[in-house]
């Protein structure tokens, strides 16, 4: 039998190949297994997974038949499971879990490709953690599957459409628009939420039919992927385009000109709003991938701030702990105080709108007045296909550091952050991270600077680093 292993944020496989029915079944009755021991072990105390387990999907090809295995699974096994009744983006799956005091688990295989899917688990409103993970790893095969007949389906899109609208003022948002705007589902699960939050002549859906092949693209809101929204807002001169990935937890940003502003841009918009308009006082944190203007903003606020792992769940777990009051990563997820810890992408095109309105600014205004502040960012991310896995990130790192000079681009390096990968950062605050794939034979490579020339000088630099011990192509 093909193992199954969970990388950063769930487990995920091509469909028919690694994705199959049978291994479906396979991860259930392990995540079956593993809930009833972790509930004898703490039979007399309540614990995040001993209430009611929530099954949800996204619009990928067969998510609902898969989701649907999974529950009667789990019905076998006596854990009285609930399939929703609709596709809802996985932060109405996180977000339910946590309010019935359960365990989520999403079908969805998020920004990936259209021939992949996967299972995601979320515990306490937010995603499960490594040892859970690697606990459900361990029960894999131990038990066989059986399947019930009968399960449980209901509806939960006006509970989460409630919960959105509780976080964020959408009434305001509507009164106060005056031109249009789109929203760019991408074919996900978010289609058509939009118009439930803020129904508005002024609102503008594109992509939001029903396509397993996502329009031939990958379903991640990400320039090269947004030429559809770019177009869309200047055709219809709307004052900002919105974008969700596939499971609508990720969150893009295009500006009136139709210009696609990068998350290094977008955090450090978010981060200055939620501290300036709405009070917030405390640490940021945010994924080691990400750009060095909201630690800026932190420093002039004399907030904390600190860097982490790439995967949200490692910023989460800090909002989750209220250590920490904003939470941002790399590819696009965002979260604050005040709801669960996870990301959602229908939440920040919201707050996205209503900081628009309310500031009665456009995105490009609200980046220049960041660039003004703070400085400029030109931020680019390569991914380089390798021959093989890194099968351990720490030796690999500690190599590299050998190699290094002592300046780049004739700036001497400041820091060296070794948490995931390898992060350069220089006395000039550049910087440029070399992360190895733990699961993929990949080597991701990231840069930001305050001159796109300088940004591609960084990264032709790493690609000659990483490429003759690794065959990088």
């Amino acid at each position: 039998m093909d193992p199954i292993k969970f990388g950063t944020d769930g487990w995920r496989g091509v469909i028919a190949r690694d994705f199959t029915f049978q291994n479906v079944r396979r991860v259930a009755q392990a995540i079956a297994d593993y809930v009833k021991d972790d509930q004898a072990k703490n039979a007399r105390k309540k614990t995040p997974i001993s209430g009611p387990m929530i099954i949800g999907y996204d619009k990928r090809f067969q998510s609902e038949a898969f989701a649907r295995e999974i529950a009667q699974v789990l019905e076998a096994n006596q854990l009285k499971p609930t399939l929703m009744a609709e596709s809802l983006p996985t932060p109405a799956v996180s977000f339910l879990a946590r309010k019935m005091g359960g365990m989520g688990i999403m079908v969805t295989a998020s920004h990936n490709p259209p021939a992949y899917n996967g299972v995601k688990i979320k515990i306490d409103g937010r995603a499960a953690l490594d040892n859970v993970t690697q606990g459900v790893e361990s029960w894999i095969d131990r038990t066989p599957a059986t399947r019930a007949a009968e399960i449980k389906v209901k509806s939960f899109r006006d509970a989460y459409v409630q919960y959105l609208k509780c976080r964020v003022d959408v009434k305001r948002i509507k009164s106060r628009l005056k031109r249009s705007f789109v929203v760019d589902y991408m074919h996900g699960a978010g289609s058509g939420l939009m118009a439930e939050l803020v129904d508005s002549k002024h609102l503008i859906e594109i992509r939001a039919k029903h396509d397993p092949l996502f329009g031939g693209v990958h379903p991640e809101p990400i320039e090269q992927y947004l030429g559809a929204l770019c177009e869309a807002v200047k055709k219809n001169k709307a004052s900002i385009g919105l974008a969700l990935d596939g499971d609508a937890d990720r969150f893009g940003l295009v500006d009136e000109n139709g210009k696609y502003l990068t998350p290094c841009q977008v955090f450090p918009m978010l981060c200055l709003y939620l501290i300036e308009q709405k009070k917030f006082k405390g640490k940021i944190v945010q994924s080691v991938s990400l750009g060095y203007l909201a630690e800026r903003i932190a420093k002039e606020k004399g907030l904390p701030f600190e860097q982490l792992p790439v995967g949200f769940k490692h910023v989460a777990e800090r909002l989750a702990m209220g250590e920490a009051v904003i939470a941002g990563e790399e590819s696009g997820g965002y979260a604050w105080k005040g709801g669960i810890a996870e990301r959602d992408g229908l939440l920040t095109a919201l707050v996205f709108l209503e900081m628009c309105t309310n500031l009665g600014k456009t995105p490009s205004q609200l980046w220049m007045e960041i660039e003004t502040r703070y400085g400029a960012s030109h931020y680019k991310r390569i991914d380089y296909r390798i021959h093989r896995p890194v099968a351990d990130k720490a030796v690999w790192t500690a190599k590299l550091i050998k190699k290094l000079p002592k300046k780049i681009l004739n700036t001497p390096i400041k820091e060296l952050i070794s948490i995931d990968g390898l992060k350069i950062v220089l006395e000039d605050g550049h910087w440029l991270l070399m992360r190895p794939s733990g699961t993929e034979p990949l080597m991701r490579v990231y840069a930001e600077s305050d001159k796109a020339e300088r940004t591609l000088a960084l990264l032709e630099l790493a690609k000659k680093w990483v490429a003759p011990s690794l065959g990088a192509h």
